[in-house]
C-alpha cells in the first residue's frame, strides 16, 4: 500500500534496523557536519545549533541594553522635578527603550528560540535554508547595533516607539533621527520575515517521518502560527516606514492634511502590525510554557488539541483588534463597537491556554525548580495583565485610562508575564542542550524571586498613578499630586528587577561552555525529540515518530537513534543532508542537500545593512555601491544552490531509496517563494487600502485618470509578461529542441515586459500632470506603481541571473527549480502590476 506521496508505508516495518552499521559511517557524518575550527569559521558558520545560540545571545544583549535605558528613566522619575536627564535625552531614551524591547528583543528572541530548537524538536538535521537563517541573524545584529549606537551620537529618534506623525514629519523632526528609526526598523523587520520563511518551511517540510500534524509538538505549532502572523502583519510596518520616509525625504504627502494626507493612516498601518505583534510575541512563549509545564509536572498537557486550536484562534482574532489603540481618535461608533468586541473575544483563547496550564499543574506533580518557578510566575503575571486588558477593551474605561500610566502597567504585565518570564523558563529548561551543565539552581531561585518581586513592585503601583492622572511619556512631574511615593516605589522595583538580570548575566558567564556536541543532557526528563543525543548534525539518525511524547512512550528510542538504527544515519557522498517530508502526513519525499558554510551570506548581510544605514545619512552614491555589492553577494550565495548530484537517489536506511531532487510544489524552494510573494502581496494590499483611505478623506483633490486606451495597451504588455513567465517552466520540461535557450528567453522577455508595462503606466500618469509631491493622490498612485517597479527591478536582476546561468550551462530540464521560481516570481509581478493598474485607473474613476 502506498500513500499519496508514493512512499510505501509498509517499509516503516524495516525500522529500527538491526543491520550492522558500516565502518566509518559516524566519522563521515561528523566530518560533513564538523564545527568551526578557526576564528573566522565561527562567523561563517550556518548550523542552527550555532546560529541559534548567537541569535538568543544577541536578543538577550538587547534586552539588557533596553533594561539599562529603563533604569535611567526610572531614576529620572523617582522623584518630582528631577534633573537627572535633560528632556531631549529622556525622549530619546524613552523612544529607544520601547523600540529596542519591541523590535530588537521581543520578536527576535522568540524567533531565535525557534531557530535553535526546531530542527532537534522536529528530528531534522537543520532548517531548510541555513544560510538564510544566518543572513537574517547577521543583518539583525549589525543593523540593531548600529541603530542602538545612534543614541551615543545624539541621533537617536525621539518620537516614541510608535513614531506618530505629524510629530515625526520634517516640520517637527527636521534632523535624521527619525530616519534612523524608519530605515533601521524597516530593515530589521525584513530580517524577521527572512527568519519566518525559514521557520514555516522548516516546520511543514522537514519533520521526522510519522510526525503528522496531530503529533506536532505544541511549541512547533506555536512557531508555525507565529511565523505566519509575521508574514501577514510585518508588511504593514514595512509599508508604513516606507511611506513616512518618502514623505520626509521627497515630500510625498501621505500624512500631511494640507495636501490630502492624514496622520490617521499611520496609526491604522502601524497598529495593524503593532497589536498582532503582542500575540506574535506571546504565542511562542505560550508554546514554550505548554512544553515546559508538562515536563515539570511529569504529565501530559491537558487539552493539547484545545490548546492548539486556541493558538490558531488567537492568531486569527488578533488581526481584528488593532484599532483598540485608537478608541480616542474619533473613529465611527460602529468601528469602536467592533474593535471593542474583538478585543474582549481574543481573551477567550488565551484563557483556554491558561486553564490548560493550571489543569496540567494540578494533574501532575509539579517540580518547582527554576524553570517551573518561572513558568508559574509568568502564568500569574500574565493573568493579571490579561484582566487589565479586558478593562481597557471597555471603551468608557479606555477613554479614562488612555495614555496614562495604567496603560504602561498593563503593557508590562502582559509582555513580561506573557513573554519575558516564559523566555527565562525556556533558557533554564533548554540550556543543557547547548551547555556542559545547567545554570545554578540556587542562584536561579534567587533570580526568580528578585525578578518576580521587582516586577510587581515596579509596575503594580503604576496602575494607581495612572488612575490618579499621571500621563505616560512625561519626563518629570510636579510635587503635591500624590504621584511621588508610587513613583519612588516603582523605581525601587525596577532596580530589583535589574539586579536579578545582573545575577543572571553573571551566572551565564560563569556557566558558559563551548556549544555543539557537548551537552548536559536531558536533566529534566523532557519528552521531546530535542533531548535526543546530538552533535553539530543534530540527530545521528532521524527517528519514526509515533507519539506526541516520544521519549516517554517510545522506549529505547534515544539509544536506537544514537546507534543509527533509523532514517538517514550517515552522510552519503560526504554531504550535509536532511530528510524532507510531506506537509500533512510527514512521509519521506526526498533528501535535501544542505549548503556548507561560506562567507557570502555574511557579506550580503553587511552590505545590505550598509545600504540602509548609509541611506540614512543621505550618502546616496555610497548607498548604491553598498546595494550593488549586496546584490552581488546574494547572487554568489545562490549560484551553487541548484548544482547537479552525482547520484539520483539516496539510501535513507534499510535499503529504502528516495530522490535527491524534486521541483515544483513539492520542493522547499517553491514554498519559500510563495511565502515571499505573500509578503509582497500584503504590502501591495495595504498600499491599496492606503490609496482608498486617503481618497475617502479628501475626494475633492482626486483628478481623473489618463485615457482608457493606454490602460488597455499596458494591460496587454503585462499579460504578455505573465504568459511568458508561466510558459517558461513548461517549455523547459517539454520542448524537444533547445528547451534551456527557449525557457531562458521567455523569462528575459517576461522581465522586460513587466518593466515596460510599469514604466508606461508611470509615464501616462506623469503626462496628465499628476505629481507625487503635490497631492495625496499623486503620492499614493506613485507609491503603488513604485512598488510594482521594485518587483520589475528584481525581475530584471532575475533575468540577468538566468542569462548568466544559461551562459555557464547551469540551466537544464533535469534541474528546473531555478526556472520554476523565477517564472513564479515574474508571473506574480505581472499580476500585481495589472491589479495596481486597474485599481488606480478604475477607482474612484473619472467621475470623482
Amino acid at each position: 500500500m502506498t500513500s499519496e506521496t508514493g512512499f510505501d508505508v509498509r517499509k516503516y516495518d524495516r525500522f529500527p534496523t538491526q543491520e550492522p552499521r558500516p565502518d566509518g559511517e559516524l566519522e563521515q557524518l561528523e566530518a560533513a557536519w564538523c564545527g568551526p575550527r578557526r576564528p573566522g569559521e565561527w562567523i561563517t558558520a550556518i548550523n542552527n545549533n550555532i546560529i541559534g545560540v548567537y541569535y538568543v545571545g544577541a536578543a538577550m544583549l538587547f534586552f539588557v541594553l533596553a533594561g539599562v535605558l529603563a533604569l535611567l528613566m526610572r531614576t529620572q522619575l523617582a522623584l518630582p522635578m528631577t534633573g537627572f536627564l535633560p528632556q531631549e535625552t529622556y525622549n530619546q531614551i524613552f523612544t529607544m527603550h520601547g523600540t529596542v524591547m519591541m523590535f530588537l528583543f521581543a520578536v527576535p528572541a522568540v524567533e531565535a528560540l525557534g531557530v535553535l530548537l526546531l530542527p532537534q524538536m522536529l528530528g531534522a538535521r537543520d532548517l531548510p535554508f541555513p544560510r538564510l537563517g544566518a543572513y537574517a541573524f547577521w543583518a539583525y545584529l549589525i543593523g540593531g547595533l548600529a541603530f542602538f549606537c545612534s543614541l551615543f551620537f545624539g541621533l537617536a529618534p525621539d518620537g516614541g516607539w510608535f513614531m506618530y506623525p505629524p510629530l515625526t514629519g520634517m516640520t517637527y523632526s527636521p534632523g535624521i533621527n527619525a530616519d534612523f528609526w524608519l530605515l533601521g526598523i524597516g530593515f530589521i523587520e525584513i530580517s524577521a520575515i527572512a527568519g519566518a520563511i525559514e521557520i514555516i518551511v522548516g516546520v511543514l517540510k522537514t519533520r521526522a517521518p510519522g510526525m503528522t500534524l496531530d503529533k506536532l509538538p505544541v511549541f512547533a505549532w506555536a512557531m508555525l502560527i507565529f511565523a505566519c502572523m509575521i508574514i501577514i502583519a510585518f508588511p504593514s510596518v514595512i509599508l508604513a516606514t516606507l511611506l513616512l520616509e518618502l514623505e520626509r525625504a521627497l515630500g510625498w504627502p501621505f500624512f500631511d492634511p494640507l495636501k490630502g494626507g492624514d496622520p490617521m493612516l499611520w496609526q491604522h498601518l502601524f497598529w495593524f502590525f503593532g497589536h498582532p505583534e503582542v500575540y506574535i510575541i506571546f504565542l511562542p512563549a505560550a508554546g514554550a510554557m505548554s512544553t515546559i509545564i508538562p515536563a515539570m509536572a511529569r504529565t501530559k498537557l491537558v487539552g493539547h488539541s484545545l490548546v492548539v486550536m486556541a493558538m490558531l484562534a488567537t492568531g486569527f482574532i488578533s488581526f481584528g483588534v488593532w484599532a483598540h489603540h485608537m478608541f480616542t481618535t474619533g473613529m465611527p461608533q460602529i468601528s469602536i463597537n467592533y474593535f471593542s468586541a474583538a478585543s474582549m473575544a481574543v481573551s477567550v483563547p488565551a484563557g483556554v491556554q491558561v486553564f490548560a496550564w493550571i489543569a496540567t499543574i494540578a494533574a501532575g506533580k509539579m517540580r518547582f525548580s527554576t524553570p517551573g518557578l518561572f513558568a508559574v510566575g509568568g502564568l500569574i503575571i500574565f493573568v493579571m495583565g490579561g484582566l487589565t486588558g479586558v478593562m481597557v477593551a471597555m471603551v468608557p474605561f479606555d477613554w479614562q485610562a488612555h495614555d496614562s500610566y495604567f496603560i504602561v502597567a498593563h503593557l508590562h504585565y502582559v509582555l513580561i508575564g506573557g513573554m519575558v518570564f516564559p523566555l527565562f523558563a525556556a533558557i533554564y529548561y533548554w540550556l543543557p542542550m547547548s551547555s556542559m551543565r545547567p545554570l545554578s539552581e540556587r542562584m536561579g531561585k534567587w533570580i526568580f524571586w528578585l525578578m518576580f518581586a521587582g516586577h510587581n513592585i515596579a509596575f503594580l503601583p503604576m496602575h494607581l498613578t495612572g488612575l490618579m492622572g499621571m500621563p505616560r511619556r512625561v519626563y518629570t512631574y510636579l510635587p503635591g499630586r500624590g504621584w511621588d511615593l508610587p513613583n519612588f516605589i516603582s523605581t525601587i522595583g525596577a532596580f530589583l528587577f535589574g539586579l536579578a538580570v545582573l545575577l543572571w548575566v553573571v551566572d551565564m558567564v560563569r556557566n558558559f561552555r563551548p556549544f555543539g556536541p557537548r551537552e548536559a543532557g536531558n536533566i529534566h526528563d523532557g519528552p521531546g525529540l530535542e533531548w535526543l543525543p546530538s552533535g553539530y548534525y543534530s540527530v545521528r539518525s532521524v527517528p519514526l515518530v509515533k507519539s506526541l511524547y516520544p521519549l516517554w512512550e517510545q522506549k529505547g528510542l534515544a539509544k536506537q537513534v544514537e546507534d543509527g538504527r533509523w532514517f538517514l544515519p550517515g552522510a552519503a557522498g560526504g554531504e550535509r543532508q536532511t530528510l524532507v517530508t510531506s506537509p500533512l502526513n510527514a512521509e519521506p519525499q526526498y533528501v535535501l542537500r544542505l549548503p556548507r558554510p561560506s562567507p557570502w551570506h555574511v557579506f550580503g548581510a553587511v552590505f545590505t545593512a550598509g545600504f540602509f544605514l548609509i541611506l540614512t545619512i543621505q550618502a546616496y552614491a555610497a548607498a548604491v555601491i553598498s546595494g550593488v555589492l549586496a546584490v552581488y553577494c546574494i547572487m554568489r550565495w545562490c549560484w551553487f544552490l541548484d548544482t547537479p548530484h552525482s547520484r539520483q537517489t539516496t539510501d535513507i536506511g534499510a535499503g529504502i531509496r528516495v530522490p535527491n531532487y524534486v521541483s515544483g510544489p513539492s520542493s522547499h524552494g517553491w514554498w519559500a517563494m510563495v511565502i515571499v510573494l505573500i509578503v509582497g502581496g500584503m504590502v501591495c494590499l495595504l498600499a491599496g487600502f492606503s490609496y482608498v483611505f486617503l481618497w475617502s478623506r479628501r475626494p475633492d483633490l482626486w483628478q481623473a485618470p489618463p485615457e482608457m486606451t493606454s490602460m488597455l495597451l499596458h494591460l496587454g504588455v503585462l499579460a504578455l509578461a505573465g504568459l511568458a513567465a508561466m510558459a517558461a517552466p513548461r517549455i523547459l520540461r517539454r520542448a524537444a529542441t533547445r528547451p534551456e535557450t527557449v525557457a531562458t528567453g521567455l523569462l528575459v522577455i517576461s522581465a522586460a515586459a513587466v518593466a515596460a508595462g510599469v514604466g508606461l503606466e508611470l509615464k501616462a500618469w506623469w503626462s496628465v500632470g499628476l505629481k507625487p509631491d503635490v497631492t495625496s493622490q499623486g503620492a499614493s498612485v506613485f507609491a503603488l506603481l513604485g512598488w510594482s517597479a521594485a518587483f520589475a527591478a528584481i525581475g530584471a536582476l532575475m533575468g540577468l541571473y538566468i542569462l548568466l546561468r544559461r551562459a555557464f550551462g547551469r540551466v537544464s530540464a533535469e534541474r528546473p527549480s531555478t526556472v520554476d521560481l523565477i517564472g513564479l516570481f515574474l508571473t506574480y509581478a505581472a499580476g500585481q502590476a495589472a491589479a495596481v493598474l486597474l485599481l488606480v485607473r478604475v477607482f474612484p474613476g473619472a467621475g470623482s
